[in-house]
């Protein structure tokens, strides 16, 4: 049902991006010391390398030394995940931007990416269901809290997300809306940008297969536009899986994803990922009556191959990555196209259902979504605090005062987001401090800096010491303290 003209549709999908920018502006400058900031600073560690080094794609190096995360020791920290194809973009944009720094860009490109993806939901959504259904799923990809703390942070998922969503409306125009070659073309081209900024987001491709065979059936053509897609998608992948093997020490542990602890299909996992994190995180409790609705509303004939198989793809990511999902929240970003989908066609279908009484509709959609909102926001409105403060004050005081090709020890329980606000490469954990040394660690830095420490203390007696106050301290380590009283 078209309720809006095509000039006023777009006045209102434009209000949604609006509306999408100004809520994850947020906090938008703070540092990156926030929820999960562990795995933001080792995003942005390679961006921030990229700045000071230049722009390498195949070499992606971060400034974690450690052998925490691969199992071997990582002289050179290169970085070897996912193509680092977000953090190039951003490089580019500070190079651009006079004063811009690296964790402020990373964000803009993450708010547009997020912002952009609500219009595109919305588009898909329309073309699928309605034009009500379309601008209530881009709204709610707007205004819900996960989305928008998940729309401004620094991790490679939401352009990732971005990519592949536009993959299936380009699809969905190419096919369904207009026999459009070029556009085929270019969402083979996006959703392989998008495994490559993100392998995961794969699972969010399957309607592609969908809406191929929905529009071509059984026939050369599916065969012919199959495996060109095949191709376009799996051939760099895989080739870049086949690269980075090269760098063994630049690979994470990875394997824990998939079931660790075998917790696949335990009670666990069902209570994290559909209770905790989709029920009450996402939804804030009262918007899974919206999902639930959409469920179970009849498919017409264009949502057959393209809703369902996107709820699959999600549900199969849930399955195949279990413990990576229970582990980590914001593995659901991936989530965010199908919930809003599905909720945006269960409000349609409230608003516009004859036999419901319109006040009681409207009355019931404004609490609601009201309550989803709050709620979700009164669990998420931690994840932007600081809640160590001293860990940017002594980072900044060692950017200031070390030398540029330092390398720290900043002891943090192996968490990198310490080492991240020195700006320099270096060891996230303390002990072994021989070791380190003969790796060429030139300096320590620590917010445990009373003799209370056994490390602090027993470094601080045979370093010289260059900063100690009750917050944090900076020891040269390559000046011994008779050294210096000699030199004195």
């Amino acid at each position: 049902m078209k309720i809006l003209n095509n000039y006023w549709f777009h006045v209102c999908l434009t209000g949604i991006f609006v509306l999408a920018v100004g809520l994850r502006l947020y906090k938008v400058t703070a540092p990156i010391a926030d929820w999960h900031s562990f795995r933001q600073v080792d995003t942005a560690s390679v961006a921030q390398i990229f700045v000071t080094r230049g722009i390498d794609i195949l070499h992606p190096k971060y400034h974690d030394l450690s052998n925490i995360q691969s199992g071997k020791d990582n002289p050179q920290g290169y970085r070897m995940v996912e193509v680092p194809l977000y953090q190039a973009i951003a490089t580019l944009l500070v190079r651009m931007v006079p004063n811009l720094s690296v964790d402020l860009s990373l964000r803009i490109i993450t708010i547009l990416a997020s912002s952009f993806t609500a219009l595109v939901v919305a588009s898909i959504t329309t073309t699928l269901v309605s034009q009500l259904a379309g601008l209530s799923a881009g709204v709610l990809y707007a205004i819900l809290p996960f989305s928008v703390f998940y729309g401004r942070v620094v991790l490679p998922e939401p352009l990732a997300v971005f990519f592949a969503v536009c993959s299936i409306w380009l699809m969905l125009f190419a096919t369904c809306v207009k026999e459009k070659s070029w556009a085929f073309y270019l969402s083979t081209f996006t959703a392989s940008i998008s495994i490559l900024i993100k392998p995961t987001v794969g699972f969010l491709l399957l309607p592609l297969v969908g809406i191929i065979f929905l529009r071509y059936r059984f026939s050369l053509k599916t065969i012919i536009k199959g495996v060109i897609l095949a191709v376009v998608i799996l051939v760099p992948f895989l080739w870049w899986r086949q690269w980075i093997l090269q760098y063994p020490e630049g690979i994470p542990v990875f394997l824990w994803l998939l079931n660790d602890g075998n917790i696949r299909f335990k009670g666990a996992w069902f209570h994290w990922l559909f209770a905790e994190r989709v029920s009450k995180m996402i939804l804030g409790y009262f918007g899974i009556s919206f999902v639930g609705l959409g469920l179970v509303l009849k498919l017409d004939k264009k949502e057959k191959w393209v809703a369902p198989l996107l709820l699959f793809g999600s549900i199969l990511y849930l399955v195949i990555f279990a413990a990576g999902n229970v582990r980590h929240d914001y593995y659901q970003i991936l989530l965010l196209p199908v919930i809003c989908l599905y909720s945006g066609k269960g409000i349609a279908y409230l608003f516009t259902n004859i036999h419901f009484s319109r006040l009681a509709v409207m009355i019931l959609l404004v609490v609601g979504i009201g309550f989803t909102t709050a709620f979700s926001w009164f669990t998420l409105r931690t994840f932007y605090w600081i809640n160590r403060p001293e860990i940017i004050m002594a980072g900044m005081e060692a950017d200031r005062i070390l030398p540029k090709d330092a390398k720290v020890i900043a002891p943090y329980n192996g968490d990198t987001t310490f080492l991240y606000q020195t700006k320099r490469q270096g060891w996230p954990l303390g002990f072994d401090i021989e070791k380190k040394l003969a790796q060429g660690a030139t300096h320590y830095v620590t917010v445990s800096p009373t003799d209370a420490d056994w490390e602090t203390k027993t470094l601080a007696e045979t370093y010289t010491v260059l900063v100690r106050n009750d917050s944090f301290a900076i020891i040269d380590l390559t000046k011994p303290r008779q050294l210096a009283g000699r030199q004195k």
